[in-house]
C-alpha cells in the first residue's frame, strides 16, 4: 500500500524543499474537481446566478482546519483516519466500530452513487465526441443544435440580418428534434430532451470502467499523483483562460457589481420548483474538501510517508523536530492545495453563473455534459464542444479514478478497523487490490441503475454535509484530547479551527432544515 520509503527521514527546511515532498493535497483536488467543481458548482451558479458565490467560497476556505488537525493526528501517531475515529466516544454498535464508523458507511454508499456519477458523466463526454450508434450521431445535431438556439436568444439581437440567423437556427433546431422523434422517440416532439436518449452514454461508461479497474490494480502512489495533476491542471488552466476571455463580450462578461452581489449575505428564493440553496448546501458538502476528503486525506499523507519519516513516537527531541519539521510540510500540502481548488472553484461558479444562469439551462440528467459544455461557446464558437469535451473527460476521470482508489483504501481499513479482516499490512494490501477492481464497476452499476449523474453527485453531496459536524467535532476532539505536548498549534489557530466547526455545524443543520421543509 506504501512506496518503499526510510524508516525516518529528516524534514526539508526551505520551502522548495517542502514543496518536492507536497502531494496529498494534490490528489485530494483532482478527486474534487470533477464532481464539486464542474458538476455541483456549475448548477449552483446556474440556478442561483451570483447570489450564492459567498457560500462557495466559504464552503471551500472553511474546511482546510479540520483537515490540518486530521493530518496532524496521523503523522504524530501513525494512525488511520477510521482508527482515530473509533478513539471518538460514543456508542459502538453490534461491538465493532463506534457510530462515527458506522455513519461512514452510510456516506460511503452516497459517495459510490457520485462516482456512478462520474463515469456517467465520462461517458457523455465520450459519447458526444465519439457516437458509437447512428442514433447517438442524430441525438448530437438535435441537441447541439437546441442548445445553440437558446445561446442566441441571450444574445442582443442588433440587426433584422442577425434576427434571420435566429430563426433559421430555431428552424433547424424543431427539424432536428422532429427527425430524431420520428427515428428513435416514443412520439412526435420537437423537444429532444424529452426523448429516450441512445446508450452511447452508456456503453462508454462501461468501457472505461473496465479499463480503471485494470489501471487501479496495478496502479501506485506515484502514477495516482501524476494522472491526477496533469489532467486537473490542463483543464482548470483552459477554464481560466475561457473567463478571462468572457470579459470581452457585454453579453456574458462578468460585471463588478454582480461579483460584489455575491460576496454578500444574501439567499435566493425558489423558482419553478428548484430550490437554489438546497443545491447550494449539497454543494457546501463537497467543494473543497468535503466530508470525504477529510477522511481519505490522512491516508494519501501516510501513503506519501509522512508518518514513516517522523518515525514512532518515542518522546525523544529528535522525534519532536521531526515530527514539527514534518507537519510544517503537511500544512504547507493543505493551503496549497486549498489556494488551488478554491481559485478553480470560484471560476467555474463565475461561468455557470454568467452563462447557464443567463441561458436559462440547468445541467441534469443525459444532458449534463453537453449543457456545461455551453460555458465555453461564447469564447471558442465551434470548438467549444471539442476543447470541453476533452477538459470535462479529463476533470472526471480524474476524480473517478482518484476517487475509487481512496475508496478502496478507505474501506479496506474500515473491515479492517471493524474486526471484519486481519490487521496484518499483507491482508491489507490484497483488500485494496481486490476493491480496487471491484468498486469501478459497483459505481457503473448504479449509474446504469439511475442514470442521473447531477442527483448521484448531489445526494452524496447531502450525506456528507451531514458528517460533516460530526468530523467537526471529531477533530476538536484530536486537538484537544489527543495533542502532543510541544507540538500544539496557537492560539490564533484554535479560534479559526473553532469557526471552522461552528460552520460545520450550522451547515449539518441548515442542510437538515433546508430538505425536510
Amino acid at each position: 500500500m506504501t512506496d518503499k520509503l526510510p524508516e525516518t527521514l529528516d524534514p526539508p527546511t526551505h520551502r522548495l524543499g517542502m514543496l518536492r515532498f507536497a502531494g496529498p493535497g494534490m490528489i485530494v483536488a483532482g478527486s474534487i474537481v470533477g464532481s464539486g467543481e464542474l458538476i455541483a458548482t456549475t448548477k449552483t451558479g446556474a440556478e442561483a446566478g451570483f447570489l450564492l458565490l459567498w457560500l462557495i467560497l466559504l464552503g471551500c476556505v472553511v474546511k482546510v482546519f479540520a483537515q490540518v488537525e486530521f493530518g496532524r493526528y496521523a503523522l504524530s501517531s501513525g494512525k488511520t483516519t477510521l482508527d482515530a475515529l473509533s478513539e471518538v466516544p460514543g456508542p459502538r454498535i453490534a461491538g465493532r466500530g463506534n457510530w462515527l464508523v458506522w455513519f461512514w458507511f452510510a456516506m460511503w454508499f452516497a459517495s459510490i452513487g457520485q462516482l456512478g456519477g462520474i463515469v456517467g458523466g465520462v461517458g457523455q463526454s465520450l459519447a458526444i465526441s465519439i457516437p458509437l450508434t447512428a442514433q447517438g450521431a442524430l441525438y448530437n445535431e438535435a441537441e447541439d443544435a437546441r442548445i445553440s438556439q437558446r445561446l442566441v436568444r441571450v444574445r442582443s439581437i442588433e440587426n433584422a440580418q442577425e434576427g434571420d440567423e435566429t430563426a433559421h437556427e430555431a428552424a433547424q433546431a424543431e427539424a432536428l428534434s422532429a427527425e430524431y422523434a420520428e427515428q428513435y422517440g416514443a412520439t412526435q416532439t420537437a423537444d429532444v430532451a424529452k426523448l429516450n436518449p441512445p446508450p452511447d452514454a452508456k456503453i462508454w461508461a462501461a468501457i472505461v470502467a473496465v479499463i480503471t479497474c485494470g489501471l487501479l490494480v496495478v496502479g501506485r502512489y506515484r502514477m495516482i499523483q501524476s494522472l491526477s495533476i496533469t489532467l486537473v491542471t490542463g483543464f482548470t488552466l483552459l477554464t481560466i483562460y475561457n473567463l478571462f476571455k468572457l470579459q470581452a463580450q457585454p453579453d456574458w462578461s462578468v460585471k463588478s457589481t454582480e461579483f460584489l452581489s455575491g460576496l454578500r449575505f444574501s439567499l435566493p428564493e425558489k423558482s419553478g420548483g428548484v430550490s437554489p440553496l438546497v443545491t447550494a448546501l449539497a454543494t457546501f458538502g463537497i467543494i473543497g474538501v468535503g466530508a470525504a476528503e477529510l477522511i481519505v486525506y490522512p491516508y494519501w499523507c501516510l501513503e506519501k510517508g509522512y508518518g514513516r519519516f517522523t518515525g514512532p513516537r518515542d518522546e525523544t527531541p529528535q522525534w519532536h523536530a521531526r515530527a514539527k519539521g514534518w507537519m510544517k510540510v503537511m500544512r504547507l500540502d493543505a493551503w496549497g492545495s486549498m489556494i488551488v481548488y478554491t481559485f478553480s472553484t470560484m471560476v467555474f461558479y463565475l461561468l455557470g453563473a454568467a452563462t447557464l444562469h443567463r441561458a436559462d439551462l440547468n445541467p441534469s440528467k443525459d444532458h449534463m455534459v453537453r449543457t456545461l459544455a455551453t460555458m465555453f461557446h461564447p469564447v471558442f464558437g465551434n470548438w467549444a464542444s471539442m476543447l470541453f469535451l476533452f477538459g470535462a473527460f479529463a476533470v472526471l476521470y480524474s476524480t473517478y479514478f482518484v476517487a475509487n482508489a481512496s475508496h478502496a483504501r478507505t474501506f479496506s481499513d474500515a473491515i479492517r478497523v471493524m474486526g471484519f479482516i486481519r490487521s496484518d499490512e499483507a491482508t491489507q494490501r490484497r483488500w485494496v487490490r481486490i476493491l480496487s477492481g471491484l468498486f469501478p464497476m459497483l459505481c457503473l452499476v448504479l449509474y446504469l441503475l439511475y442514470p442521473n449523474p447531477v442527483h448521484l453527485v448531489l445526494l452524496s453531496g447531502l450525506m456528507q454535509g451531514l458528517m460533516l459536524p460530526m468530523l467537526g467535532g471529531a477533530a476538536l476532539y484530536f486537538r484537544y484530547r489527543r495533542s502532543i505536548p510541544g507540538l500544539e498549534p496557537g492560539l490564533l489557530w484554535d479560534h479559526c479551527l473553532w469557526l471552522s466547526v461552528f460552520a460545520m455545524y450550522v451547515t449539518g443543520i441548515w442542510t437538515i432544515y433546508s430538505n425536510l421543509f
